[in-house]
């Protein structure tokens, strides 16, 4: 695969080895080039995903093997931007976000990450495969510490443009709220309801800390989805893991939240992909 900027061609094949260290140098460059006004940096890392590549100068430094030698050389990725915001004088009006896509591949088994106790992983709408953590930090705004309620990258858009004195646009509606009050302890997180996709269908639904999963589904192992009625149930506050199902012990919640699945159904028109896809069939 080439290595671009812009349009313009860089290297073909490109050497991945370094591309941590060029993305981050691009990075680097750019806040200093922005400095002066408001800019808006987004840096996707194409690593840990599989294929697993670090530089020379992180090769064997983490006792995970080659996936944490990719962490850590990501850690050193995050230190250089954070001091390039604070060379440049910029760090006390600046957001920082870090957080992932999805959980750990594990049919890469440990090249593919870990999620710790949470259930499963990428490809999956168990925890495992959705939740994730995520850093925020914002020097003389923010105050240290743990914030446990709920919040989505779907919340990062609306967020981002209320904090930087903006409105949201109006002509559409958005799945994301602003979720300033939990951030700067206001108040609690906006988000009490979470809704998990496989493609373009809705597999299981969350408020506050019960889940329901209307359709199991086990990531990347050829396993069929397989509808579930009645749902499967779990209080996340008390079994992260998703390990003891409890409907049959709370049917109000288990009505409620196939209420609130089916309200969500109705509320939306189908994913113009799954058109796209019904097409070509």
């Amino acid at each position: 695969m080439p290595l671009l900027r812009d349009e313009e061609e860089i290297e073909r094949p490109v050497d991945q080895r370094t591309i941590t260290r060029r993305y981050t140098e691009e990075s680097v460059k750019k806040i200093r080039e922005f400095k002066d006004g408001p800019f808006f940096l987004y840096l996707a890392q194409s690593l840990p995903h599989i294929s697993l590549f670090r530089s020379a100068a992180f090769k064997d430094r983490s006792p995970a093997g080659i996936y944490g030698d990719v962490v850590e050389e990501i850690d050193w990725s995050v230190g250089e931007i954070v001091a390039a915001l604070e060379e440049t004088g910029v760090a006390g009006r600046t957001l920082i976000v870090f957080t992932s896509d999805n959980g750990p591949w594990l049919t890469f088994d440990t090249h593919g990450g870990s999620a710790g106790l949470l259930r499963d992983g990428k490809g999956s709408t168990w925890e495992g495969g959705q939740r994730v953590p995520t850093v925020m930090s914002w020097p003389g705004k923010l105050s240290p510490g743990v914030v446990r309620e709920m919040g989505s990258t779907l919340d990062l858009l609306p967020t981002f443009v209320i904090l930087a004195g903006g409105t949201p646009p109006q002509d559409r509606i958005l799945d994301g709220h602003d979720l300033s009050p939990v951030l700067f302890g206001t108040g609690p997180s906006p988000r009490t309801e979470m809704y998990f996709y496989q493609g373009a269908q809705l597999y299981a639904v969350r408020k506050g800390p019960f889940k329901a999963h209307f359709t199991a589904y086990t990531s990347y192992v050829k396993q069929k989805p397989f509808p579930r009625d009645p749902p499967l149930l779990y209080h996340l506050g008390e079994d992260p893991s998703e390990r003891f199902d409890i409907a049959a012990k709370h049917p109000d919640i288990v009505a409620e939240l196939k209420s609130l699945a089916e309200s969500h159904r109705k509320s939306i028109a189908s994913p113009s992909f799954q058109s796209r896809t019904n097409s070509r069939k």
